[in-house]
């Protein structure tokens, strides 16, 4: 998945990674013959303390997959709504699995709790969405991938950096070049991680002297709570809550991202909280409407922030942390009754009427991104629409 921590979910960029290639690397940085190319990554891994012979035997049989372009090129888009996506990810045999695992490596989700502060049904969500729990690793192989991104000229800053971090992995005999497999960005392992995440905070969960993702479980759950840690995660606090908002009149225009309420303050206007409030009534909380008004709302608090930091697409982190609340034993949500949405061509349209009325949207792309609502919100205000942040044929009619 696309973030800092993975790089293959359609709907994102890679703008969570921000490693520069080196300004003196040996050879050419990206593009040319692959020769040389390589010859340029093996003196700068050397250069940082790799030996000759183990750069050498990292990319001794090193290739351009054909496949790994493609599937760079050929990114799609996230077109999903909430409830589709939801319903399809947060399904009742992931339920079933999620809880087993839970309680197979109970000991070990202790452990992460106890060290990194993070609980069980958070990791868990993650575990399950990136590999259904380690079952759908990837068959890419990993220094080929990651040779093919750096070489390709189009991001050789975010790719050359994994590409060496890989090299000094197998340096520690936790990476065979020939045999470790994973997704075509070079993630890794059970929770999809990159090379350089795996080093900085790789965990050897189950004491063999390795960090293993692919195979040990225990490896992958505590080195995702070490990673979740180091994105800012407040131990103790809650990170989504589904809410109810009264009918009738109702400021819908507060709700989105950073609108600086907090849970007091929702609870002044009649927000109700479904399955328990918070401890506390003074936790900064903004109100979440993935489908509008007449569909599912929740608080989220500052701790879903590392839910963006692990992925920046909306509709995958609201229903990552909905996944880790359901584990946690929440109810499911209710869908309530949206209205619908737009379709491609007629989002498109809507946004090149944004976009003439001033509003930043970004690409004219048909994707109801964080600027496209934003925009609606704002535009819905201005008409005396519930600002809502959802896009209708209603909206676009008054455009």
């Amino acid at each position: 998945m696309t973030s800092k921590l993975t790089l293959a979910l359609v709907a994102t960029g890679l703008a969570a990674i921000t490693a520069a290639v080196p300004a003196r690397a040996q050879g050419p940085a990206c593009g040319g013959d692959l020769g040389s190319f390589l010859n340029g990554v093996k003196a700068e891994a050397v250069a940082k303390g790799i030996s000759p012979d183990v750069a050498d035997r990292a990319l001794r049989n090193a290739s351009i997959d054909n496949k790994v372009l493609s599937r760079d090129r050929a990114q799609g888009v996230f077109r999903q709504t909430f409830l589709e996506f939801s319903q399809r990810s947060v399904s009742g045999n992931r339920m079933q699995v999620g809880t087993k695992r839970m309680q197979q490596y109970a000991d070990t989700f202790a452990r992460a709790e106890a060290e990194y502060g993070v609980p069980a049904p958070v990791i868990t969500a993650f575990w399950g969405l990136e590999t259904d729990f380690g079952a759908v690793q990837g068959d890419f192989n990993t220094m080929n991938a990651l040779v093919t991104l750096a070489h390709d000229c189009r991001r050789p800053e975010l790719f050359r950096p994994q590409l060496l971090a890989a090299i000094e992995m197998v340096s520690h005999d936790d990476l065979d070049p020939a045999r470790t497999t994973g997704a075509w960005a070079g993630e890794i392992g059970q929770v999809q991680m990159l090379p350089e995440d795996i080093i900085e905070y790789g965990v050897d969960g189950d004491g063999d002297g390795h960090v293993t993702l692919k195979t040990s479980s225990e490896d992958a759950i505590m080195t995702a709570a070490n990673f979740i840690r180091s994105l800012g995660w407040r131990a103790g606090e809650p990170w989504l809550a589904e809410v109810s908002v009264p009918s009738g009149q109702f400021p819908y225009e507060k709700s989105g991202l950073g609108q600086g309420m907090t849970v007091n303050d929702w609870t002044a206007l009649g927000v109700t909280f479904r399955n328990g409030a918070p401890t506390s009534q003074n936790l900064p909380a903004d109100l979440l409407l993935p489908q509008g008004r007449g569909g599912p709302a929740f608080l989220a608090f500052q701790n879903f922030g590392i839910y963006l930091e692990w992925n920046q697409s909306f509709i995958y982190t609201v229903s990552a942390a909905y996944f880790a609340t359901r584990l946690g034993g929440a109810q499911r949500y209710d869908a309530g009754n949206p209205a619908q949405g737009l379709g491609d061509a007629a989002m498109k349209q809507l946004q090149e009427k944004l976009a003439a009325r001033g509003h930043d949207v970004g690409d004219i792309d048909g994707i109801l991104g964080a600027g496209t609502r934003a925009a609606t919100r704002a535009e819905q205000l201005r008409l005396g629409l519930p600002a809502d942040g959802w896009p209708t044929a209603e909206l676009l009619n008054r455009l």
